[in-house]
């Protein structure tokens, strides 16, 4: 217990530490992100926070005596490696869903699924990995709906007896946290695709783990609640941008935070609801793996979701004219607008 208890906190201080020094080299060397009003920043800023925390999660967790899901580790190694790739040098859509794909049957494969869950499992994995690279768009968003989330996955995993990946799930919240230090409004750092595809496909690949011995129902209703605001995010933006007519891959301010803040919350307070938004559906997601709620119960949670896109589909988030070419967009926003 005190050995967990100090491997995650050397997480959060590695993590927080190098994203310091990451920041600080950025800075010298000119290696900067030019968001435009996409993040609500008008400066230039760095946008390596994902290999801060990548490191720290990989690191610690390599040194612990621990087993931990050396499979899943290294297929998500693999998505940030191309993340960050696609940081310097922008890559098409089809090399990371190549790479995604990949790494996802790798983890299916290895977590024991038949052909038919397994092929369901790597399409949700693509997804979720990509929904929250989507998310990543307001200073503290993402990283404290992916610090939730990893937090309420954790105990999952213990219930499904693989203690390994409880303690990967707990580094990463950590990383996530001392990543956060620096990127919580206003940001002087930014995650990163390397930071926000690596941090999807964790929590996905782990979902999916932890719901491989459950039933359809239980994992269905599991899987829906543990990544309810990312997949709220990504039905809001796709029904968005189709009622306007906008390309789907075309970045934009019309994501939940974006909406939020038009209502009148400050950055701050649009990352702590979708944080406590997570918490809530993380919470559900919980007690369904645990069988205290049945799987329907999650039928709330997603009718509260609907009714949520449905009433921020109504705020205005559009104008005449086209978004900047050098608006910072996530990844798979990145097919026509490129930072």
């Amino acid at each position: 217990m005190l050995y967990g208890l100090a491997a995650t906190a050397a997480a959060l201080f590695l993590a927080a530490l190098l994203t310091e020094g990451l920041r600080a080299l950025a800075v010298r060397t000119g290696v900067l992100d030019r968001p435009g009003a996409h993040k609500g920043h008008t400066r230039p800023t760095p946008h390596f926070g994902g290999v801060a925390v990548v490191t720290a999660t990989l690191t610690v967790a390599a040194i612990g005596p621990w087993d931990v899901p050396v499979p899943l580790l290294a297929a998500g190694g693999a998505v940030a490696l191309t993340g960050l790739v696609d940081d310097l040098r922008p890559l098409g859509a089809r090399p990371r869903l190549a790479v995604e794909t990949g790494a996802a049957a790798v983890v299916a494969y290895d977590t024991g699924l038949t052909l038919l869950t397994g092929v369901l499992a790597v399409g949700w994995i693509v997804f979720v990995t990509n929904a929250f690279n989507l998310l990543d768009n307001s200073d503290g968003a993402m990283g404290a709906v992916g610090a939730v989330t990893a937090l309420g996955l954790a105990p999952c995993a213990v219930a499904a007896d693989r203690p390994g990946l409880a303690v990967v799930l707990c580094l990463l919240a950590a990383a996530l946290g001392g990543f956060l230090v620096h990127n919580w409004h206003p940001a002087r750092i930014f995650l990163g695709d390397c930071g926000s595809l690596f941090t999807g496909f964790v929590l996905a690949s782990a979902a999916v783990a932890v719901h491989a011995g459950s039933t359809p129902a239980q994992a269905a209703g599991g899987l829906l609640t543990l990544t309810l605001v990312v997949t709220a995010d990504t039905a809001l933006v796709v029904a968005s941008r189709r009622r306007a007519g906008r390309p789907l891959l075309l970045g934009g301010t019309d994501h939940i935070a974006h909406r939020l803040r038009r209502l009148g919350l400050t950055v701050q307070g649009a990352a702590v609801v979708l944080g406590l938004a997570a918490a809530a559906g993380t919470g559900a997601g919980i007690l369904i793996h645990r069988g205290v709620l049945p799987p329907s119960a999650a039928l709330v949670f997603v009718a509260g979701a609907l009714l949520a896109v449905v009433r921020l589909l109504k705020v205005r988030v559009y104008g005449t004219t086209r978004a900047p070419a050098r608006t910072r967009t996530p990844a798979i926003e990145t097919a026509q607008v490129r930072a």
